[in-house]
């Protein structure tokens, strides 16, 4: 959140596969005019619950009921750019229609599609996984291939986990990259 904070500029950033919102709260509250975008109504309408519990009610929120794929397609077709990407895919899922969905198999060219809506002057684009089959060195080189090649920058990536207080050890519990811009 530092880096919308000290953008020294209006920061637009979409959430796709926002759930229930904590990464939107986080972002709207550091000033940023946010893209929430899950294809659960349920879990929207639970996000926008959210911010009204957290006095967010009223910041710049876009709140979208949507596949992520398909809505990534139009704002290209249309256009929108954003200057910060937060992407929470799921493993595994099934479509309306029945489709399966794998990350393993979809996640280059999400990152591909999602890196086509970045602004000129982007400022970072975060990848999380908690898929076993997809380690954080592999992340880190699509975003390496998708964003950096095109903008500079530097990627980072690392595990995520829980600490576990009995045992002082940290849980694994997936991965992430996180693509940022040389700017602040």
């Amino acid at each position: 959140m530092r880096r919308i904070r000290s953008a020294g500029r209006e920061m637009n950033v979409l959430n796709l596969f926002a759930y229930t919102g904590g990464a939107t709260l986080a972002c709207a509250a550091a000033g940023a005019r946010v893209c929430h975008v899950d294809a659960s109504k349920g879990m929207v309408g639970w996000a926008r619950e959210n911010a009204s519990l957290c006095g967010l009610q009223e910041r710049p929120v876009r709140w979208i009921v949507d596949d992520c794929r398909k809505f990534l397609e139009r704002e290209r077709r249309r256009g929108v750019r954003y200057d910060g990407i937060i992407m929470d895919p799921p493993s595994y899922g099934r479509g309306p229609g029945g489709e399966v969905w794998k990350l393993e198999e979809q996640v280059y060219d999400l990152c591909a599609l999602a890196a086509g809506v970045l602004s000129d002057r982007p400022s970072f684009f975060v990848l999380n996984s908690y898929t076993t089959g997809l380690s954080a060195s592999v992340m880190a080189y699509l975003l390496g291939v998708t964003v950096a090649e095109r903008f500079g920058g530097r990627v980072s990536a690392g595990e995520i986990g829980l600490p576990v207080s009995r045992t002082g050890l940290t849980l694994p519990c997936g991965s992430t990259a996180i693509w940022q811009s040389g700017e602040a």
